[in-house]
């Protein structure tokens, strides 16, 4: 009953909201320093790129430090990256460091910092917090925090990986065989995320994209032979069809990391977290759509027959709109 209402959302999401209708997160910046010396730090400043066009982000750093060596900048896969040379006098100990710009952005901006000692200081910027002060001796679990916030932020951001999510909801009706699918779908993007993070397996990031836009189109083809009658491969092996799509998708969840790197000394750490972080992301998306269902269900007890593939339509239209703009990228 409710579905022509959630279907009817997702268009209107798709259409309305900015950075949604391309159908991914806008990507985080990345800033590391890294000491080499008592008062000198090499900085790797990454911002994300659409083409030609780069958000107008910029490090700030603080009035005791000036450059000291020029800047090298290289456009390269969606990111421009700049590396540069800073001498701090009187060290950054108690200093703020921020980002310019990114107040008026809608992205946010992941910092590390590698100390003489091997110490790391991770802080991640948003765009109503864009400074963080520099500690004197940093948590053991900021790398841990930074990594799940990042992880639940690229969930929550990636529409096409909830719109995903979303048809296996509408497709599934069995609470136990749901539980399956979705944890089959967790166990493969789990696999392929750590597997792409770590350079065991190389996938550009572009045709992967506009593979996971066909994924959702699929099922949303799967989403309308069932509401005509017909049982799709979806319904019948919804484990299965979600353990390959999820393969897929892992693939595409990799590119987040890719965009700000793994710390060498946490790798560990940092792809769990990251992956624990998707995955409370997935989970509070998949609770808030079936509490909505269930309060729009009662409200809305009745609803035409010809509404009832609204969903079906709607969730296909955005995935079609979506390989057709990845496509265009690859030419």
């Amino acid at each position: 009953m409710i579905r022509p209402f959630m279907g009817m959302l997702t268009v209107l999401l798709a259409a309305n909201v900015p950075g949604i209708a391309f159908g991914h997160e806008v990507r985080p910046g990345y800033l590391e320093l890294r000491q080499t010396g008592a008062d000198t730090w090499s900085v790797l400043w990454k911002v994300p790129a659409q083409g030609d066009m780069r958000l107008s982000i910029h490090p700030q750093f603080p009035e005791n430090c000036a450059l000291a060596s020029e800047v090298i900048a290289v456009h390269i896969a969606g990111a421009y990256t700049e590396r540069t040379t800073i001498a701090c006098n009187g060290g950054l100990v108690g200093r703020t460091i921020g980002i310019d710009g990114l107040s008026t952005t809608m992205t946010d901006v992941l910092v590390r910092s590698v100390r003489a000692d091997d110490s790391v200081q991770v802080a991640r910027l948003m765009p109503s917090a864009p400074t963080f002060v520099f500690e004197a001796v940093p948590g053991s679990l900021e790398v841990a925090r930074a990594y799940t916030a990042l992880g639940v932020e690229h969930i929550l951001g990636g529409i096409d990986h909830l719109l995903f999510v979303l048809g296996l909801l509408f497709i599934v009706r069995n609470k136990w065989v749901l539980v399956k699918t979705i944890t089959a779908f967790t166990v493969a993007h789990s696999v392929t995320l750590a597997a792409a993070s770590l350079g065991w397996v190389q996938v550009p990031q572009a045709p992967v994209e506009a593979v996971i836009a066909l994924s959702i189109l699929f099922l949303a083809s799967e989403l309308a032979k069932q509401d005509h009658g017909h049982a799709g491969l979806m319904e019948r092996y919804p484990w299965v069809v979600a353990f390959t799509f999820g393969l897929l998708h892992g693939f595409g969840f990799a590119g987040a990391l890719r965009e700000v790197g793994l710390p060498v000394s946490d790798i560990p750490m940092a792809l769990f977290t990251f992956n624990v972080g998707v995955e409370l992301g997935q989970l509070m998306f998949v609770g808030t759509a079936l509490l909505a269902m269930a309060a729009l269900r009662r409200l809305f007890p009745r609803v035409p027959a010809w509404a009832q593939s609204m969903p079906a339509y709607g969730i296909g239209a955005t995935a079609a709109f979506w390989w057709l703009q990845r496509m265009a990228l690859l030419f």
